[in-house]
């Protein structure tokens, strides 16, 4: 009996659900963190629609009562706008008429675009999700089926409530939004990954090679079918993306724009715009 030969089928079945699951989130929350301003390690995203790289060293909340931009590290700490009026670190900064109507807009802007990156993120952890849900109820025993699928279930409505508390209620955190889009779905991929590949090392072992040939067999139909499936959802992802670039443009050219400084006499950036690198999610 050739044990690894046998096993092959799992090993690389295993490697391949774990790639689908993180880049589909990936695509998501690295669309999150860019319209939001951040980049969170290994998660990058760039479409030709993007002029620049963007990225912000603050956390936003988004009320009723204007924008605050705050952050613990820094200078300055906490920047609050409203209706074109300013502060910065709790004092007034007077801005000219032409600047106070740039604010407006920036503040206009952030306001339509948080909901949509809310939005997104929920469908990249939904993505991740069913693809985890789609192998369970292929490769797991079925005594073991349904306890999976009651934790899939779970860890995915946590996710969701955590989008809706954030991103969802005006709430932007770069951690808290690589934690809870990148970081749900990846953690649950490494337990299934596990479950799925102990169930062929385990028919490897046991010399049943009429179980490994079903299993090999079914590892081959489930990628052709996962790969189709999920393709066409990350294209329609992706073209959220795309709608979402020109608008993270609209932001930058607006901050250009003014001519408003801080009391350190800097500019005021609330976005930092870099050189664009070429960084994409690449669905295998």
């Amino acid at each position: 009996m050739c044990v690894p030969a046998a096993s092959e089928p799992a090993i690389p079945l295993g490697r391949r659900i774990m790639r689908h699951a993180i880049a589909i989130t990936a695509l998501a929350a690295a669309l999150a963190l860019s319209a939001g301003g951040a980049s969170a390690t290994g998660l990058n995203f760039s479409t030709d629609t993007c002029k620049h790289d963007y990225s912000t060293p603050y956390d936003v909340d988004v009320t009723s009562a204007g924008l605050s931009f705050h952050r613990t590290d820094g200078s300055p700490a906490k920047i609050f706008l409203h209706d074109g009026a300013l502060k910065v670190d709790g004092r007034d900064v007077a801005v000219s008429a032409g600047d106070a109507q740039a604010l407006r807009r920036y503040e206009d802007e952030v306001r339509r675009l948080v909901p949509e990156v809310a939005a997104i993120s929920r469908e990249g952890v939904q993505m991740g999700f069913d693809a985890m849900t789609t192998v369970t109820m292929t490769f797991a025993e079925p005594g073991q089926r349904d306890a999976i699928l009651a934790k899939l279930k779970r860890k995915q409505a946590q996710a969701i409530k955590e989008i809706d508390e954030g991103v969802g209620s005006g709430h932007w955190s770069s951690d808290r939004m690589t934690e809870t889009v990148a970081g749900s779905v990846s953690d649950s991929v490494g337990e299934l990954v596990g479950s799925v590949t102990s169930s062929a090392v385990t028919a490897a072992l046991s010399g049943d090679t009429t179980k490994v040939e079903a299993l090999t067999a079914r590892a081959n139909a489930l990628d052709k079918s996962l790969n189709k499936e999920m393709d066409k959802r990350s294209k329609d992802l992706e073209a959220r993306a795309n709608g979402i670039c020109p608008r993270l443009n609209d932001l930058a050219d607006l901050q250009a724009s003014w001519k408003i400084r801080t009391p350190d006499g800097k500019p005021l950036e609330l976005m930092t715009v870099k050189p664009k690198e070429n960084k994409t999610v690449v669905m295998d």
